[in-house]
């Protein structure tokens, strides 16, 4: 899938003071990724915060992406869970009609085999109208979905088009990007293996910092995928402190609190995240002061 080589971001959900949607600012933010140069936008990911949203907020959240993104840039959705017939309940029955493909994270908590984790994406698959991203994320699921069964479900499942691979483990992503059909398309998930991805053959990223500073970090995804390898390492170096300080207290605290200073929105998170202290907001601010950002 061409729509999804490059940068696409994890949209954050922002709030009031009263810790309702932010519609205004949402639609600001979804401006700003388009200004930036974005390829794709991501609704209800874990950035969105979606598991602390009511079944009524994350609608309105997405008929706001989707109206103010206009048709304009392809659309993901986040459509995962741990309850396999739930999910699949969920692809049968959403309106995907606005979106190009879904992520779906393998099962948290649960902590499946590889087996399991097949099985569940099997059954993902065959229910979904759209392709689907698969997404690994070791450090919230409890369970690493090994490069085998990835591979597998590649081979196995047309609709299966993507991973969102956030091991952290390059020797992974290497293993993905060498075993891997042609038109399968390995994504960081992770903001510091973006670039190595990408100069090792994978297609792209979705990222966090990069709807922060959409510009900066998609030229260095555009530079990677062109072979400029010097000139992308130079906005990768440029941009690393900023992917370490953003996530840590926890993610989206930190992407809200650059938000926060460019005027796009408030740095509120819903509980059991909390806000990002000053303390870090003050090494975020004096890094975000080198891109020369104006508020919006």
């Amino acid at each position: 899938m061409k729509e999804l080589i490059g940068t696409g971001v994890a949209l954050v959900t922002p709030f009031k003071d009263d810790m309702s949607v932010d519609e205004h600012a949402l639609r600001k933010i979804v401006q700003y990724c388009i200004d930036g140069g974005i390829e794709y936008l991501v609704a209800l990911g874990t950035t969105g915060e979606a598991v602390t949203l009511s079944k009524l907020e994350k609608q309105f959240v997405v008929d706001t992406i989707v109206d103010a993104n206009a048709g304009r840039l392809p659309l993901v959705l986040g459509v995962g869970g741990n309850d396999t017939a739930a999910v699949v309940e969920e692809l049968k029955t959403l309106d995907l009609s606005a979106f190009d493909a879904v992520l779906s994270v393998s099962p948290y908590y649960n902590r499946p085999t590889q087996e399991g984790i097949y099985r569940h994406f099997e059954a993902l698959s065959q229910a979904s109208p759209k392709p689907i991203i698969v997404y690994n994320v070791p450090g919230r699921t409890g369970s690493n979905m090994l490069p085998e069964t990835t591979l597998r479900l590649a081979r196995d499942f047309s609709n299966i088009v993507a991973i969102k691979e956030a091991c952290g483990d390059m020797d992974q992503i290497k293993q993905l990007i060498a075993g891997k059909p042609e038109t399968f398309l390995v994504l960081s998930g992770d903001d510091s293996t973006a670039l190595p991805t990408v100069l090792e053959g994978g297609s792209g990223v979705i990222s966090v910092l990069g709807q922060g500073l959409p510009n900066e970090f998609s030229q260095m995804i555009t530079l990677g995928l062109q072979g400029d390898k010097d000139e992308a390492l130079k906005l990768h170096f440029a941009l690393q402190e900023g992917m370490d300080l953003i996530f840590k207290e926890g993610n989206p605290a930190g992407i809200k609190a650059i938000f926060e200073m460019f005027g796009l929105s408030s740095a509120k998170v819903r509980l059991p995240l909390v806000e990002a202290t000053v303390g870090l907001k003050n090494k975020i601010g004096a890094f975000v002061k080198q891109f020369d950002k104006t508020e919006a």
